[in-house]
């Protein structure tokens, strides 16, 4: 490694480089275009590089790792606070370089390909629900205007196109033209659905191959589709000090407000991946229903002592929290879950 530390601000098209020689102090900043990129860094000895988390930056990285570089990557929040003034590529490309240089800075892992490949089928799948999500209400909406409604649940939208479409649709005199937009719609939402479907097979085959997905699916309420995320989006559980340490970074510990050795702890601070806290919490709520309804279930007594002091949704958040540490925990060990010890540790 060279005496040369070097921040980098991201673009498109154009990229920042502010360079620092740690032996003579020299600092230099260097605008380069997409095609000159990496070029410039081939003609580099080995040297210590930040970048922020934005768009592209796990493909720079491992492009940069690959001639032999060390990649550091943050929050671009962490590096907001050593920009000095205004909002510039020059400005920040120094507050990357000095971020670079704090002892106490968190960096994030860079992602290989075929976690990243997951990620993609994670998100794709999320944005398919939630295109779902909006003609399944924009149909409701639509046909309420007519007298026509349904019990909610996804599992009863067959059941209100077939009613549109049958003798109740020809009582209340839905016209042609309506008929012809609830079976767009229809349409609409049964292939998004076989899309999902066939995502999640995607998902299943990835689990089947990864042992530390497979790990991650022992934890109670953890299923398939929740381990991949996991997984993919925790590359290194040595990164995190410790299971609370990973729930934070998914936004599921409380907010702390505290000063003058009063402690003060709010709502969950909700920072962090959201889809895997989203995941995490119906797990958990999937879990909290088996043990309302005196179901056996792993943690079963450590749910039931909560459920006894805490409202259920609370109760359930707290769950997930549980389940993340957990999580991390087998990562970490590289064992499955095992019931007794977290009874033990509960």
């Amino acid at each position: 490694m060279t005496g040369l530390t070097i921040g980098i601000d991201i673009a498109k098209r154009v990229f920042q480089v502010h360079a620092i020689d740690n032996e003579t102090g020299e600092v230099s900043s260097t605008k380069l275009a997409r095609r000159d990129f990496l070029a410039h860094f081939q003609k580099l000895s080995p040297c210590l590089i930040g970048m922020e988390t934005c768009g592209s930056a796990h493909h720079w990285a491992r492009e940069l790792s690959a001639m032999g570089h060390e990649v550091r990557m943050m929050n671009p929040m962490y590096v907001k606070p050593y920009v000095k003034r205004g909002k510039n590529d020059v400005v920040d490309a120094e507050a990357i370089c000095e971020a670079l240089t704090r002892p106490t800075m968190r960096f994030v892992a860079v992602k290989t390909i075929e976690q990243q490949s997951v990620l993609a089928v994670h998100r794709t799948r999320a944005l398919l629900i939630r295109q779902r999500t909006m003609l399944v209400n924009a149909l409701r909406g639509h046909l309420a205007e007519f007298g026509i409604v349904a019990p909610l649940g996804i599992e009863r939208i067959p059941e209100l196109v077939g009613r549109v479409l049958g003798r109740e649709g020809d009582e209340l005199g839905i016209t042609p033209l309506v008929r012809s937009v609830v079976t767009m719609y229809a349409e609409q939402i049964e292939k998004i659905k076989e899309h999902v479907r066939m995502l999640e097979r995607e998902l299943r085959l990835w689990h089947r191959t990864s042992e530390a997905s497979r790990r991650v699916a022992s934890v109670p309420g953890v299923g398939t589709v929740t381990a991949t995320a996991i997984v993919a989006a925790m590359p290194d559980p040595s990164l995190f000090e410790s299971g609370r340490a990973f729930a934070a970074w998914l936004g599921l510990t409380p907010r702390s407000s505290s000063s003058g050795g009063k402690e003060r702890n709010g709502r969950i601070t909700k920072a962090g991946d959201r889809h895997i806290r989203v995941l995490l919490v119906l797990g958990a709520t999937s879990v909290l229903r088996r043990v309302r309804s005196g179901q056996p279930t792993p943690l079963y007594a450590w749910v039931k002592k909560l459920l006894d002091r805490k409202p259920p949704r609370l109760a359930t958040v707290a769950l997930a929290n549980k389940m993340a540490r957990i999580a991390w925990a087998v990562m970490a060990r590289k064992m499955n879950y095992q019931p007794e010890l977290a009874a033990a540790v509960a």
